[in-house]
């Protein structure tokens, strides 16, 4: 018989991971609370316009490329990918305009407008990029540690130290730049890990690496394309999901998963069991002990978002597909957010309108906007009334865009508007404190420091996921996945050669009687 077992939540960790067990030959079932597959990379449909609801930066293709692989797949046969070049267009208060592109002349001519030196400055800052995504995904994003001696070895001390694992990125980009404008444009993306590049490692300048030399793309019918394509792939391998089936609790033994009660009241029994919904929830929620779930209570978090989405009946073409506004004081932003946890007195943004790219995401002459605003995460300890940061937040947004881009009438031409803030994070998608990228990565977060991909008691357990090892956004999910079932399949070897050892023990014991 087949080996058996069951995943807790169908975000895209949860489904890759699925995947790969059923091709190395379990019978495995997935439990999903919602209607439909792919966690906070789900979708909106509504009159015709399809927004993403949460990741919408297609990165690391050769990340997906191995997980298709791996799954006896190729990708170009299940995504049409466009790459989006200029990656964004970024507006800063002052009126100055950045192109952020692969093109090297046209980055050139952007960049010495500013500053004299600062092409220089760029090509050496992508130069360490590159070393750093290279070493931190050999070295430490895509393996498993098994102790902390493997982690703090003496073979990796010393990437610890060429990483600038030790080194915050922002003080890290004075030595490329001097302009603080252009310090603010080469870190704001840690905000894909709901990081403040004031705390983030300066190992992140990977970002800009994998941005600008590997590409931004696009999956033509959304990132959630992407999610039904692995949806497909898994269910032909044998994967069955079950859906509205939110889990409940979790039954264990002294040292194993028992079981898995779903809210209908149906037990669910198998070998082994993976938690995809966010870890900290399955700690607190689902778990019998309450000393874990209060130890990861007192990490630090990620940041969460404000959301609109926003159905319009008119096309607004100078709205690119990638646009980022920074405002204010950019340091007083972050700690605003990260410490105070609220909207900065004046927010930056995002806006995503997918129609440039790809027609279908909006009716004929019509448009699909996104916006995303950075936010603190729930804090019961300080006042957060949602209602009034949610409209300064909307108003910020109006207010920039008529400024800047001359797009005056969107309020009258908003068809309908859906809104996500922190609550809405947390009880939909049961993200602890409604922090949208799960646990944070400073250096204490991160490889064996950060939260493992195996229960330490209950040996059946195990994890995969933004805030397990070895961390949040798409493709790094993708490589937990990865790396959860290479810990399975590993343990499942060892378990059966013990077992083969123990066997041929017995066997000769009773030769000998």
């Amino acid at each position: 018989m087949k080996p058996t077992a069951i995943v807790i939540g169908a975000g895209i960790g949860g489904i890759a991971a699925a995947a790969r067990l059923a091709k190395n030959g379990y019978d495995v079932t997935v439990l999903e609370k919602e209607s439909t597959p792919g966690g906070r990379c789900n979708q909106i449909v509504r009159d015709g316009h399809r927004f993403d609801i949460g990741p919408t930066l297609f990165l690391m293709p050769e990340v997906w490329e191995e997980t298709f692989a791996a799954l006896g797949e190729r990708m170009s046969d299940h995504l049409d990918l466009r790459r989006i070049d200029p990656t964004y267009k970024v507006h800063f208060e002052d009126g100055l305009q950045l192109a952020l592109t692969s093109n090297l002349g046209e980055m050139q001519t952007q960049l010495e407008k500013v500053e004299p030196t600062a092409f220089t400055g760029f090509l050496n800052y992508i130069a360490e990029g590159i070393r750093h995504y290279k070493l931190s995904l050999e070295k430490f994003v895509g393996r498993n540690f098994y102790n902390i001696f493997e982690y703090f070895s003496l073979k990796n001390l010393p990437l610890i130290v060429q990483l600038k694992a030790l080194q915050k990125h922002y003080a890290n980009t004075g030595r490329f730049f001097r302009d603080e404008r252009l310090k603010a444009a080469f870190t704001f993306q840690n905000m894909y890990l709901g990081l403040s590049p004031y705390d983030a490692p300066a190992t992140y300048s990977l970002l800009q690496y994998t941005e600008l030399a590997e590409g931004v793309w696009y999956p033509m019918g959304g990132m959630y394309a992407a999610i039904q394509a692995l949806v497909k792939v898994a269910e032909k391998l044998g994967v069955t999901f079950v859906y509205d089936a939110p889990v409940k609790k979790i039954n264990v033994g002294k040292r194993k998963v028992e079981s898995v009660e779903t809210a209908d009241g149906r037990e669910w029994i198998a070998d082994l069991f993976i938690g995809n919904a966010d870890l900290p929830y399955i700690y607190k929620e689902l778990l019998p002990d309450p000393a874990p779930a209060k130890k990861l209570d007192e990490k630090l978090y990620t940041c969460s978002t404000i959301m609109f989405y926003w159905g319009v009946d008119k096309q607004y073409p100078q709205i690119a597909h990638h646009n980022v506004f920074l405002g204010g004081d950019y340091k007083a932003s972050f700690d605003q957010i990260f410490q105070d946890h609220t909207l900065p007195e004046v927010p930056s943004f995002y806006v995503h309108a997918p129609a440039r790219t790809d027609p279908a995401a909006a009716p004929a002459g019509q448009d699909t906007l996104y916006i995303l605003v950075p936010v603190g995460h729930l804090d019961a300890r300080s006042k957060q009334d949602w209602e009034a940061l949610v409209n300064r937040a909307r108003e910020t947004v109006f207010n920039r865009l008529a400024k800047e881009m001359g797009v005056t009438d969107l309020r009258e031409h908003i068809k309908f508007e859906i809104v996500y803030q922190p609550r809405v994070w947390k009880e939909r998608f049961n993200l602890e404190k409604g922090a949208a990228f799960g646990l944070s990565h400073n250096f204490w977060q991160v490889g064996y420091l950060r939260p493992h991909n195996r229960h330490a008691k209950y040996k059946n357990l195990y994890f995969a996921g933004a805030s397990t090892h070895p961390g949040t956004g798409l493709p790094i999910v993708l490589l937990s996945a990865k790396l959860t079932t290479e810990r399975i399949l590993k343990e499942a070897k060892t378990q059966k050669a013990e077992n083969r050892g123990s066997k041929s023990i017995l066997s000769q014991a009773k030769e000998v009687q």
